[in-house]
C-alpha cells in the first residue's frame, strides 16, 4: 500500500520552510498532496489561484507531489483523499503544543488518518508566513525565506 500523506496550509506565501517540510516528508512518503486550505474570513496577500501557481511552478517537475485546494475539515478531506497521514513542521515548542491540540482532535474526527510531525531544518526554524508576509508588503528583502522559483514569479510584473 502507498503511504500518502496531506500537506495543508495556507501557504500565504509558501516559504523555505515549507519546503523543508516537503523534502523531508519525501523521504518518509510515497506521495504528499499540498493542500492550501480555503478559509475565506482571513485576508491574503496572494489569491488562491496565485499561491496554487507558485506551487505547481515549485513542483512541477517532483511527479510525486500533487497540489490542491480544500474546504472545510483537514481530517476529513485527507480521508476523502485517501491519504493515510497529516504532514505537519514544527518550528518551535509553542508549534509543537499547537499542533498536537489540532492531532487529538483530528483523530476523534477518523481512525484513518495519522498526524506525523516534523522538524523544518534549523536555519528556517525562524520563518513564518507571517514575516515573510510583512516583508513582501513594505518591500523588506526576503528573498532568503521563499523557493527561488516562488520569489521570481512575485517579482516578475
Amino acid at each position: 500500500m502507498s503511504r500518502k500523506a496531506l500537506f495543508p496550509g495556507t501557504f500565504d506565501p509558501f516559504t523555505n520552510g515549507h519546503l523543508d517540510i516537503v523534502q523531508l516528508g519525501l523521504k518518509i512518503f510515497d506521495e504528499i498532496v499540498v493542500a492550501i486550505g480555503v478559509n475565506s474570513g482571513k485576508k491574503h496577500l496572494f489569491d488562491l489561484e496565485q499561491r496554487t501557481h507558485f506551487l505547481e511552478l515549485l513542483f512541477g517537475d517532483e511527479p510525486r507531489v500533487t497540489v490542491v485546494h480544500y474546504e472545510g475539515l483537514t481530517a476529513k478531506f485527507a480521508e476523502s483523499i485517501g491519504a493515510q497521514f497529516i504532514l505537519r513542521g514544527l518550528r518551535t515548542t509553542q508549534d509543537f503544543t499547537y499542533e498536537q491540540q489540532i492531532a487529538y482532535v483530528n483523530e476523534d474526527l477518523t481512525d484513518a488518518v495519522q498526524s506525523v510531525f516534523v522538524m523544518s531544518d534549523q536555519k528556517n526554524a525562524s520563518v513564518s508566513s507571517t514575516i515573510v508576509r510583512d516583508l513582501i508588503k513594505y518591500q523588506g528583502a526576503y528573498e532568503r525565506y521563499i523557493p527561488e522559483v516562488i520569489y521570481k514569479e512575485i517579482n516578475k510584473g
